[in-house]
């Protein structure tokens, strides 16, 4: 058995039907009541991943643990460990953690501190983890989603600032073959798209998926800012602009782990526009 947390955002709800379709008996937590959509067969339980006694009674029987931090991200709540030792006890053999690349870019990050103390909980855990760390999410751009709609616009800042953003289906992709596979223990997986793409190059792949020409308008970093505050905790924002605007080079390199681990290419943001276009019509 297999229990998955974050089922309900952009990863989770691409890595549990993978799990499903290749037979695997999936727990999909989340803290709210049961999601549309979840496939035959998969059991949807109510629990918080920043809390290990609501977590208790999913983990129990369970094999293998996906853990994706929400909420409590930016939160402090109680120590990773305690959620790592109920694994444990529940016979939980095999944890893969959603990281992100700041952990090895800037390790000081304040924005990160809580993802830092549970990649060291998983590392305590026992040998057999696999930490991910992916770098920007091409379904980021869904923030463009209303402007692309009502004014075939997108506003970003740093326009021409490339970085090679990753499709969330690869991230679960690689997230369910060290789930499911042997050969991930102990393996830290940095996953990027196959190439850097700006924003402005992003919104001339949305104008030729659309049909249609879409326009790119540059944000100052003040005016990036109070968008941002609209949705993102203050805390997070700058430290996410100086990734945007002022990337390190560790940051710009495109990993060859999704390929390595898919034994295929990469997706492209082309291809992450084709799929998600309807919210862009």
């Amino acid at each position: 058995m297999i229990v998955v947390t974050g089922t309900t955002g952009n990863i989770g709800r691409t890595l549990v039907p993978l799990l499903a379709e290749a037979g695997e008996e999936v727990v999909a937590v989340s803290r709210q009541p049961q999601p549309a959509g979840l496939p035959a067969g998969v059991r949807h339980a109510r629990a918080d991943v920043g809390d290990a006694a609501s977590m208790r009674p999913v983990l129990d029987g369970a094999d293998a643990f996906f853990i994706l931090l929400g909420g409590e991200l930016n939160g402090h709540g109680e120590s990773p460990k305690a959620l790592l030792d109920a694994a444990g006890a529940a016979g939980v053999k095999r944890v893969v953690l959603l990281s992100s690349q700041i952990n090895r870019t800037r390790p000081e990050a304040l924005s990160h501190t809580r993802l830092r103390e549970f990649e060291a909980a998983v590392r305590a855990s026992g040998p057999d983890f696999t930490i991910l760390r992916p770098g920007g999410f091409a379904s980021n751009a869904f923030a463009w989603s209303e402007s692309v709609r009502t004014k075939r616009t997108v506003f970003a800042p740093f326009g021409d600032v490339a970085l090679p953003v990753v499709d969330p289906a690869d991230i679960a992709g690689v997230a369910a073959a060290a789930l499911c596979e042997d050969g991930h223990a102990g393996r830290t997986y940095e996953l990027t798209g196959p190439e850097a793409i700006s924003p402005r190059q992003q919104a001339a792949a949305l104008s030729e998926a659309l049909g249609e020409e879409v326009n790119f308008v540059e944000l100052s970093r003040e005016d990036a800012h109070a968008r941002m505050a609209q949705f993102m905790p203050q805390e997070v924002i700058p430290g996410t602009l100086d990734v945007l605007g002022v990337p390190l080079s560790a940051e710009r390199e495109v990993s060859p782990d999704v390929e390595n681990v898919l034994h295929r290419p990469a997706g492209s943001f082309a291809e992450w526009v084709a799929r998600a276009l309807p919210a862009f019509r």
